[in-house]
């Protein structure tokens, strides 16, 4: 079955050659390609922009990454927004204890001598510093722009490390930030997590703002290099940014969102159209490359859709089935489960995923449904009620199925408008009762899949929808973490760093505990 794609047509013409030196390296092997000893190395940023773009989808989804792929643990988010369950290695979904390594936002060689260090220049985060470099550089920045304007580089540079910034701080509260990237031996201070979106906002401000008209970035296989959509997705990612202080400090989240919306939000569903290849769908990789089978869609997730007639419940739409995969069940357990019910909910279309299915980066319907609670929550003039409904809409259209198949037909048939107007007036969707801001926050939750990041920080920060733990959860009261633990790296390489605020995460005696709250997620 095929779902929904935007067409975007993107030339891969990450051209890899230099000064006159041709090279035929692969994307994932970028390197230095200008060898001349009496001039600057210029990095191919194109190749660069192919690299990070391409691993997008690693922010939402990623378990079990094959190599040169990173893995962000995002996975990790979406079990414990109940997203997914875990088939037979059940720990995090238990809710042992789990100390997550960085390392593949920033570098690979996390162990490389002389030196351990984990922020080595190798990895996502370091190639967006590089080609910031290469086009400030007065010696390459000439150079550099045969893939796109300097400062159009800059800017998608910045807003993409934002971006992925905000996803690490949002994983585990204070973290370093400033200077993680001046290649140093890797004893970098850490940041507050308030200052750290304090600059996050500043960042996405000046980016925005840097573009300057002239020739959109090469190597983009998300955008295609159009500034207009580069600033669209930065405000809003701004936006979802500014929602996130709404208990902390909502006077300042009021303020910036303000910002983002008068910048601009999508207009349409941003999602990446794989083009085959080295760059595969993430639930392809997994299911048919990797050949895992770890994650399964949770029956939290399935039995909400079944039980409120959400399309998306359909086969291969949000899940391969219907038979949702029970959450935090003990190892033993969870087997004997997967044994009994071999046709239980693999992500999406699991196996009969097609290796260039789009994947969602950030669609229509969350952006909606953000602006329908920031105007819930009187931060914005705009009318929530139409927000609502217009984001529920767009959230289906998304995955409205779009094939020739009767199959497809059949199911694109149950997201049409009969069944929409059923939808919105069933007393559990409709804003006219109950509680708005709950049932907005619900679909969010519902919409932000497969996004894990997005579903946990949501959850966290409105404690929607009302989630507990499984039977065999091993936390106090069953309790879901709140946060990651930092990883064993980080206390082996920057320990004088790390353990000092480890402390302030401290929950009943445990220190960096996963149960405590950082600072937007306040009481």
């Amino acid at each position: 079955m095929k779902r929904k794609k935007i067409n975007i047509l993107v030339g891969l013409t990450a051209v890899l050659m230099v000064s006159s030196t041709l090279s035929c390296k692969k994307v994932d092997d970028f390197g230095t390609l200008n060898t001349d000893p009496n001039s600057a190395t210029v990095p191919v940023t194109s190749a660069l922009f192919t690299s990070v773009i391409s691993n997008m989808h690693a922010l939402a989804f990623g378990p079990a990454a094959p190599a040169n792929t990173p893995s962000l643990n995002a996975d990790v988010a979406g079990l414990y927004c109940q997203y997914y369950s875990e088939t037979q290695y059940t720990d995090v979904s238990i809710f042992s204890k789990e100390s997550l390594n960085w390392d593949d936002f920033f570098g690979a060689n996390v162990f490389a001598q002389p030196t351990p260090n984990q922020y080595t220049q190798n990895g996502m985060l370091f190639d967006l510093q590089t080609i910031i470099k290469a086009n400030t550089d007065p010696k390459t920045k000439a150079a550099a722009a045969n893939y796109g304007s300097n400062a159009n580089q800059i800017a998608v540079a910045r807003i993409l490390k934002a971006y992925i910034f905000s996803v690490i701080t949002d994983m585990y509260g204070d973290m370093p930030y400033f200077n993680t990237l001046a290649g140093d031996n890797g004893q970098i201070a850490y940041t507050k997590q308030k200052d750290i979106y304090t600059d996050l906002f500043k960042e996405l401000n000046e980016a925005v703002a840097q573009f300057d008209g002239g020739a959109g970035i090469s190597g983009d296989i998300f955008l295609g290099g159009d500034p207009a959509s580069w600033k669209k997705f930065a405000n809003s990612i701004h936006a979802l940014l500014a929602l996130h202080l709404s208990k902390v400090d909502p006077v300042t989240g009021k303020a910036e969102f303000a910002k983002a919306l008068a910048g601009g939000l999508i207009d349409k569903d941003l999602v990446m159209n794989y083009p085959g290849g080295n760059f595969f769908n993430p639930i392809y990789r997994y299911y048919d490359i990797t050949k895992r089978f770890d994650y399964a869609v949770s029956q939290t997730m399935t039995d909400w859709l079944s039980q409120h007639s959400d399309p998306r419940g359909q086969a291969n739409i949000y899940a391969t089935t219907s038979v949702g995969f029970p959450f935090g069940l003990a190892r033993n357990a969870a087997v004997a489960f997967a044994n009994a019910n071999t046709n239980y909910a693999k992500v999406m279309a699991g196996q009969k995923e097609s290796s260039t299915a789009s994947f969602p980066i950030l669609g229509m319907g969350e952006m909606l449904l953000a602006r329908a609670e920031a105007a819930q929550r009187g931060w914005t003039a705009e009318d929530p009620v139409a927000l609502y409904a217009q984001g529920i809409r767009a959230a289906w259209d998304l995955w409205t199925p779009t094939g020739s198949d009767s199959a497809s037909m059949a199911e694109a048939a149950n997201f049409g408008n009969t069944q929409y107007t059923a939808y919105m007036a069933s007393p559990d969707i409709t804003l006219s009762s109950g509680d708005p801001l709950t049932k907005i926050a619900t679909q969010e939750w519902v919409t932000h899949y497969p996004n894990g990041v997005r579903g946990w920080t949501l959850w966290r920060r409105t404690g929607v929808p009302a989630l507990v733990g499984g039977p065999a959860a091993v936390t106090p009261n069953k309790a879901i973490p709140r946060r990651f633990a930092y990883g064993p790296n980080e206390y082996s390489t920057n320990s004088a760093n790390v353990a000092p605020v480890a402390t302030q995460y401290t929950v009943a005696g445990d220190a960096d505990s996963q149960l405590a709250r950082m600072w937007w997620d306040a009481q």
